[in-house]
């Protein structure tokens, strides 16, 4: 196995935004301290990558993806710091380096050292974690940071990476309607981001904004926060805003002027390799190789959801992984999952290669019933079936288990 992406999980954040369900731990206040925490971190997913680069014989890294978290936490110094490490694990000349190499930042902590920074580690991709504009809605999930900030932030980002930066947004969001929402991308497109993820709202169980909703402390009877059925129309409206300005969707939350598609999440939506590499981070390696396991099988490696592993390391001894096999039932059911959220579909070549069957063979009656929001010609979703994923996914996914079976 020579080509496989990297995603570094950087846990720290400022504070807790009611809606999140990752991983993450509160950064503490005292710099100092701080610091230490944020090199003795590094220091440990220096030396565990290289063991992992090492394991499954790298020699190409298409994409590297930071993400959280908030790496934007690390400050200019754990930033540089991190990317010198990491040019250092990436495989030799004649391989040219990552075609992608992604950090996600938020507004408050992406100052313009840190921006910096990340240009001159080697970054060529910004995702800034915008969310809302709007105050109120901010205040409201507590999420961290003024929305006045968020103008200048953007303004450096789209100096420093023009034309190369991506931007969040929340459809959904308490105290938010169709007039806040559409203002918020018209200020978003004025800083000329050449790609937009628009998520809607999931309210998830465990969330303290799930445990708000339900003791009514924010929506039920009030009109704080939109019902399901109104965040999917707010989420829509969004949609044809983002179309009708010249970003095309391409998953079912993510749109891309031309030619600026995420490589990194491509790969993760084509169930191509990657490692995953920190506290909670999770890996996914299919294992292709003819002179390997059997094709359609393959193995994930995810790190336990502790911070403390990676801060009390001891020289010489691995971090624990956890490892899941996964059977052909399994990975059949991922690469639908997966595939299908993109607009291009599932690779019907890799498909067959790995599992021997084509995808008329393997789920043909999920196909006839789902004929009108196919594309033509094509296994592939319309963006009008990609709002309708779950239901074509349970026929898809019961169709495989028949298979499977007999």
């Amino acid at each position: 196995m020579n080509d496989c992406s990297l995603y570094i999980h950087i846990p720290f954040c400022a504070s807790f935004c009611d809606y999140c369900d990752f991983y993450s731990v509160r950064m503490p206040a005292d710099r100092k301290i701080a610091d230490r925490l944020i090199n003795t971190y590094i220091d440990t997913l220096l030396v565990e990558g290289e063991r992992l680069m090492r394991r499954f014989g790298v020699t190409s890294v298409p994409s590297v993806y930071i993400g959280g978290g908030t790496p934007s936490m690390l400050g200019a110094a754990g930033i540089g710091r991190l990317l010198r490490g990491i040019a250092a694990l990436l495989p030799p000349a004649p391989w040219r380096g990552p075609a992608e190499f992604t950090v996600e930042a938020n507004p408050e902590s992406a100052d313009e050292a840190f921006l910096a920074a990340c240009r001159d580690g080697g970054v060529n991709r910004i995702s800034l974690g915008v969310q809302s504009f709007c105050d109120a809605s901010r205040r409201l999930v507590h999420r961290s940071g003024a929305a006045a900030l968020i103008p200048e932030r953007l303004k450096l980002v789209s100096e420093i990476f023009a034309s190369h930066f991506s931007a969040d947004l929340i459809a959904g969001l308490p105290a938010q309607d169709e007039t806040v929402l559409l203002r918020d991308i018209e200020k978003l497109l004025a800083y000329k981001p050449a790609h937009v993820s628009l998520y809607a709202l999931t309210v998830e169980e465990g969330t303290p904004l799930f445990e708000a909703r339900s003791a009514k402390k924010i929506g039920g009877s009030s009109t704080l926060l939109p019902t399901a059925e109104e965040a999917d129309r707010l989420w829509i409206a969004g949609r044809d805003a983002l179309e009708q300005a010249g970003y095309g969707q391409y998953e079912v939350s993510n749109f891309a002027l031309p030619g600026k598609r995420s490589v990194h999440n491509i790969r993760y939506w084509r169930m191509e390799n990657w490692l995953g590499l920190g506290a909670a981070a999770s890996g996914t390696i299919i294992d292709d190789d003819a002179e390997g396991p059997p094709a359609g099988t393959g193995r994930r490696f995810t790190y336990p959801a502790d911070t403390g592993l990676w801060l009390d390391h001891k020289t010489g001894e691995p971090v624990p992984l956890e490892t899941e096999e996964l059977d052909r039932l399994t990975l059949m059911k991922e690469t639908f999952l997966m595939g299908f959220r993109y607009i291009e579909g599932p690779d019907p070549a890799l498909f067959e290669k790995r599992f021997g069957i084509t995808f008329e063979k393997a789920i043909p009656r999920t196909l006839a019933k789902w004929r009108g929001f196919l594309q033509p010609n094509k296994i592939a979703l319309t963006k009008e079936g990609l709002l309708l994923l779950d239901p074509f996914l349970i026929d898809a996914f019961g169709e495989a288990e028949r298979l499977m079976n007999n």
